[in-house]
C-alpha cells in the first residue's frame, strides 16, 4: 500500500493533467492581450486607474508591506517613510507618492467629515514626495530620459498640489503663506505672487483648470511641464465682458530635503506665474523647466453662461437690449510691452466667434509672450460710420489712458482685425477720407453744402477721417468692402421694418436726409428713411463705393483674407455673402482665399495666416 503523501502527491499530478488536457490555466502564466490593453497595464498608476503601479509595488513588496498597506495605508506610508530616512533608493520616494496620493484619494472619497479632511494633507506629501524624486537630492538611484515614473512623478506633484490646497469650505483654491502640519512632518510655505502682472489683491480666487473639461473649440491647448494650471477670476467682475478670466499656474518650490521635512525645519515658496507671460522657471543651478500651462480653460470658463451671447440678432433688430455696454474691451490685464490685437465681429454677431482663433493663437510662443487680445462690441444695426466712429474713439481713448506719455511702443504697433461689417469699421482706422465720403453722399464738398456751421460740424465727425497713427496693421476677413450680394432692395427694407432704432438715430438721419444726391435717396427708397447697416452692405451704397478706393494710410499694411465657397474659378465665387469680387483690394500686401462659408474666422488656415501676419508685425516692431 503506497504512503498516504505519495497517493496525495499522484492525485496532484493526475488533476493538474487534467488542467491541462482540459486547456485550464496555469498559476503561472500569460494571457494575450491587445496593445491598447498592454499600454493600460504597463502604465498603471494611481492617477488613471486609482491603484498602485508595478513599481511601487515592487518596493512595497520588497519590505513586505503590500498587503499591510490594503489593510491599514496609513500605518503602511508611515513605515515606509521611516525606510526612505535611512535608505537612499529613489524608488522609495516614488513609492510614497503613489502611495499617499492613492491614499488622499480615498480618504476623499470617504463619507465620513474627519476623512475627507485630512486628504488634503495626503496629497501634499504625494507632491512634497514627488518633488524630492524629481530633484534627487542624497538619492542613489538615478533617473534616466526614458524612465516613466518621472512623468508620472510630475503629474502627480501637479494633480497633488490642485488637492492640497483645495482646504477651504468655499469654491477654489487656498493659496497663501500657511504652517502645513502633516502626519509626519511639517513644512512652512510662504506665498510669492512676484510673477503675477495683476495685483493678487485683485483677485477674488483661484480655480484649478483640470476641474473643467471644455466645450465648444477645437482643441484644449496645454502646455506640459510643472505646477497647476489655474483660471484667475478678477474681483468684481466675474463673468463680464470687461475682464475675462486669466491663465496662472502655481508651482511648490520645495527648500531641503526629506530629513529637513522630517524635523519640521523644510520651508518651500508657492510662486504663482501668470503663464500668458511666463513660459519657464528656472532652477538654481540655471536649468530651465516649462511651467505647466492651460489657456483654453480660462477662456471656456468665462463665456460660460456670458452676456457676450445675447449679442447677436435680437440684439442687431434692436429687440433685445444688450447687458454689455459697446465699448473696447480687454481679455487680461494690460501688460506694457505687448502689443494690442483688436477683433472687430461682424452684423447681428458677437466677440464669441473670435475664441477659436483666440484660442489657437494664444499656443504659439511668440504671440501669447508678445500680444494682448482686445475685442470692440457694437450694436451692428447702426449705420457704417457711427459703428467707425465709435471704435476710433474707443481705441483713441484706451491709449491714451493705458499710455498717457506715449512710453509703450507697443501700443504703436496695433494690429486690428476685421470680420465682415467688422472689416469696414477696421479698414476707417487707417484711412485718410477728406471730403471724398461727403461728396459721394451729397455730390458737394461739405463747404458749398448750405448748412450751418453745427450741423457741418457734426457731418465732418460723422464722415471725415484721419488713420490712428497707431494702426499699423489691418487684416479684413469676408469683407464686403463692396458690398454683399444678399443685400437687395427687399432684404433691405425687410431689414428696415424689423429694425427698432433708437429715436435720435432716426431724427439724425432725416436731418441729413435732405443733402442727399437723388441717387442716395433712391436707395433709400424714395422717401425719408433712416440708415440701418442694411443700407451700408448695399453694392449701390456710394459712400461703400467710395471707401473700397480710398487707399490705406502710407506705413499700414493690409491682409485679405477672403471666404470663397466653389469648385471653381475662386475670383468668380462668394462665401454665401460675399462675393470674391467685393472683399479683394489691389493695395493689399497679401491675399489669401479659403475654401469656407462666410464665418471665416473659424477656418484653420484662416486662423494661421492671423498668426503668421502677427508674426511679420513682430519682427517689424522688434527691428525697429
Amino acid at each position: 500500500m503506497l504512503p498516504r503523501m505519495t497517493v496525495l502527491s499522484i492525485s496532484a499530478a493526475f488533476l493538474l493533467g487534467l488542467c491541462f488536457l482540459s486547456g485550464c490555466a496555469t498559476p503561472v502564466g500569460v494571457d494575450k492581450i491587445s496593445p491598447r490593453e498592454a499600454y493600460i497595464n504597463t502604465y498603471t498608476n494611481p492617477l488613471n486607474s486609482a491603484v498602485l503601479s508595478d513599481s511601487s509595488k515592487f518596493v512595497l513588496n520588497r519590505y513586505n508591506l503590500l498587503k499591510q498597506f490594503k489593510k491599514d495605508p496609513a500605518a503602511t506610508i508611515a513605515d515606509l517613510h521611516e525606510k526612505a530616512l535611512h535608505d537612499d533608493r529613489g524608488d522609495i520616494l516614488y513609492a510614497l507618492a503613489e502611495a499617499t496620493y492613492l491614499y488622499g484619494s480615498q480618504l476623499g472619497d470617504s463619507s465620513q467629515k474627519n476623512d475627507q479632511s485630512l486628504a488634503p494633507d495626503y496629497y501634499l506629501l504625494s507632491a512634497l514626495y514627488s518633488f524630492y524624486f524629481i530633484k534627487e537630492q542624497h538619492v542613489s538611484q538615478r533617473l534616466n530620459i526614458f524612465d516613466h515614473r518621472a512623468r508620472t512623478a510630475v503629474d502627480m506633484y501637479n494633480f497633488g498640489l490642485w488637492q492640497a490646497f483645495a482646504t477651504g469650505d468655499a469654491e477654489g483654491l487656498v493659496l497663501k503663506t500657511a504652517e502645513r502640519k502633516l502626519p509626519f512632518g511639517s513644512i512652512s510655505i510662504t506665498l510669492d505672487t512676484t510673477q503675477l502682472t495683476w495685483e493678487i489683491e485683485t483677485v477674488e480666487k483661484f480655480l484649478p483648470a483640470d476641474q473643467y473639461s471644455v466645450r465648444g473649440v477645437s482643441v484644449r491647448n496645454r502646455i506640459s511641464g510643472i505646477g497647476l494650471p489655474l483660471i484667475t477670476i478678477l474681483k468684481n467682475n466675474g463673468k463680464r465682458a470687461s475682464s475675462m478670466p486669466v491663465a496662472a499656474s502655481a508651482i511648490l518650490r520645495v527648500q531641503g530635503d526629506l530629513t529637513d521635512f522630517n524635523d519640521g525645519t523644510a520651508r518651500a515658496v508657492l510662486e504663482l506665474y501668470s503663464t500668458q507671460d511666463a513660459a519657464s522657471t528656472t532652477t538654481k543651478n540655471g536649468f530651465e523647466i516649462p511651467i505647466e500651462s492651460d489657456l483654453t480653460t480660462p477662456l471656456a470658463y468665462g463665456l460660460e453662461g456670458s452676456d457676450l451671447f445675447d449679442l447677436g440678432l435680437m440684439t442687431f433688430l434692436g429687440r433685445k437690449s444688450s447687458r454689455i455696454p459697446d465699448g473696447l474691451y480687454m481679455m487680461e490685464p494690460y501688460r506694457t510691452g505687448k502689443i494690442p490685437v483688436v477683433f472687430v465681429h461682424g452684423t447681428a454677431s458677437n466677440p464669441v466667434w473670435w475664441a477659436e482663433m483666440i484660442n489657437t493663437l494664444r499656443f504659439d510662443p511668440r504671440v501669447r509672450e508678445n500680444y494682448q487680445f482686445w475685442y470692440f462690441v457694437y450694436t451692428s444695426n447702426k449705420a457704417v460710420v457711427n459703428s467707425a466712429g465709435e471704435l476710433r474713439d474707443a481705441l483713441r481713448d484706451k491709449v491714451c489712458t493705458l499710455d498717457p506719455q506715449s512710453e509703450d511702443p507697443a501700443l504703436q504697433q496695433m494690429v486690428v482685425v476685421g470680420h465682415s461689417q467688422g472689416g469696414l469699421l477696421t479698414k476707417f482706422t487707417v484711412v485718410d477720407t477728406g471730403d471724398k465720403l461727403i461728396r459721394a453722399l451729397t455730390g458737394k464738398d461739405l463747404d458749398a453744402l448750405q448748412m450751418h456751421e453745427e450741423g457741418k460740424a457734426k457731418v465732418r465727425n460723422l464722415l471725415v477721417f484721419k488713420p490712428l497713427p497707431f494702426v499699423k496693421e489691418v487684416i479684413f476677413l469676408s469683407t464686403p468692402h463692396r458690398g454683399s450680394f444678399r443685400s437687395k432692395t427687399w432684404n433691405r427694407n425687410l431689414i428696415r421694418w424689423l429694425v427698432t432704432m433708437p429715436a435720435t438715430m432716426i431724427q439724425n438721419s432725416l436731418y441729413y436726409y435732405e443733402y442727399l444726391t437723388d441717387d442716395v435717396k433712391k436707395l433709400l427708397g424714395g422717401k425719408k428713411s433712416f440708415f440701418t447697416s442694411a443700407d451700408g452692405m448695399s453694392p449701390k451704397n456710394p459712400l461703400l463705393i467710395a471707401l473700397a478706393e480710398i487707399p490705406l494710410a502710407t506705413g499700414v499694411r493690409g491682409h485679405s483674407i477672403i471666404a470663397v465657397k466653389t469648385d471653381g474659378d475662386p475670383k468668380l465665387g462668394n462665401d454665401g455673402v460675399v462675393e470674391y469680387s467685393s472683399a479683394h483690394l489691389a493695395d493689399m500686401v497679401s491675399e489669401l482665399v479659403v475654401d469656407s462659408g462666410h464665418s471665416s474666422q473659424l477656418n484653420p488656415l484662416a486662423i494661421d495666416e492671423v498668426r503668421r501676419v502677427l508674426l511679420e508685425n513682430l519682427e517689424a516692431f522688434e527691428k525697429d
